[in-house]
């Protein structure tokens, strides 16, 4: 099998835990990835045993810029070197999660009557999916509605997949907060604002810290993402607050989810598929900086079934320490929206999506 796609870690993730799926199933299985230079995916599908090779290709980009001059040339040597890899690997199937590689992949796939299935994470898909989606055998989704967008014949409702650990944070409250040196007499909110950070989380939750949030009982443990981690302490005064514990990135995100009480996070798929199976009451502050606004689309989705509560990206700043105050107080809401969530929680997603691949492969028995 190839497993094309990436840019993110809300596609490499869910890729890497198809692969895990698909290869405890059929433990002798060769699969192999197809990513974009460059990417995130270039370094951590290796780092979990899978084979890789990159694409020169990147995004369209939606502004004015030289870039866009070389994008037709990537997409021609990007379906060419596609093409070349799997007329040499042979594949059964190729599965696309998203991201800039998968669309030469599967176009090279589709042209060879490889079969070929997509992944949709979102609630509202990308441009190359939605075509994409015309000619693929068959389309993975998170949400329901997604017939707007695909041939009603072609969808599965298999979930996200997301990483093993988060599967498995039950009983592991106590060894989350000795992880990150959190009070057991104080509830935790978790700040997450994707692995790059968000500016405007940041922002935010340092106006509910200057305004006394942790004075209502509470402690605060808070991925910064890398690039916004010294300005933040330089603008915390961190030495004078016991209660505020900040981090760049946090590699255990299973205790972090064990921990935490209340999250704050962006609304990716991967993040929201993560919530649903953590089950944890989110206030979700979607980035209006994704293509189709899908982030807006997402926590709009979870906003209608009463599982999380929306404060959108320009009134964050201003908004935030009013409603994680409110939740803070209303035990009734918190449990509601513990509830809710946990309903739309999918923890077998990746098993689901392995099953249909390999079922595609036995029945077109392309060897």
């Amino acid at each position: 099998m190839i497993i094309s796609g990436g840019g993110t870690g809300g596609h490499v993730f869910p890729a890497i835990a198809i692969a895990n799926a698909i290869r405890g199933k059929v433990p002798d299985s060769e699969i192999l990835f197809i990513g974009a230079n460059g990417k995130l995916e270039m370094e951590k599908v290796p780092a979990a045993g899978y084979p890789i090779h990159g694409l020169w290709i990147s995004g369209l980009q939606r502004r004015l810029t030289w870039k866009n001059l070389s994008f037709p040339l990537k997409v021609i040597f990007s379906l060419m070197k596609a093409s070349q890899i799997i007329n040499r690997f042979k594949p059964d199937i190729v599965i696309g999660v998203g991201g800039y590689a998968s669309g030469p992949t599967l176009r090279a796939a589709i042209r060879k009557k490889i079969p070929t299935l997509i992944q949709e994470q979102n609630s509202y898909p990308g441009i190359t999916n939605k075509l994409l989606g015309k000619k693929v055998t068959k389309i993975c989704v998170a949400y329901e509605g997604m017939e707007r967008f695909f041939p009603k014949n072609k969808i599965l409702f298999t979930g996200n997949p997301v990483r093993q650990d988060i599967l498995s944070i039950r009983n592991k409250r106590k060894d989350g907060l000795l992880n990150f040196g959190l009070k057991e007499d104080k509830k935790v909110i978790l700040i997450l604002g994707g692995s790059l950070g968000a500016g405007t989380i940041n922002r935010s939750v340092l106006n509910c810290v200057r305004k006394g949030i942790t004075e209502k009982g509470c402690q605060i443990l808070w991925q910064t993402g890398k690039f916004y981690f010294d300005n933040t302490i330089a603008n915390l005064e961190i030495s004078t607050n016991p209660d505020v514990h900040v981090v760049a990135f946090i590699d255990r995100m299973d205790l972090a989810y064990a921990s935490a009480d209340i999250v704050i996070s962006r609304a990716g798929a991967i993040a929201i598929s993560e919530l649903c199976i953590a089950g944890k009451p989110v206030l979700l502050i979607p980035s209006p900086n994704v293509a189709e606004d899908h982030q807006t689309k997402n926590a709009q989705a979870l906003e209608r079934t009463g599982s999380a509560i929306m404060i959108k990206d320009w009134e964050a700043e201003e908004r935030l320490f009013q409603k994680l105050n409110e939740l803070l107080e209303d035990q009734h809401l918190q449990k509601l929206l513990h509830e809710n969530i946990s309903r739309l929680a999918i923890p077998d997603a990746a098993d689901r999506i392995a099953d249909e691949a390999l079922q595609m492969t036995t029945n077109y028995s392309i060897h």
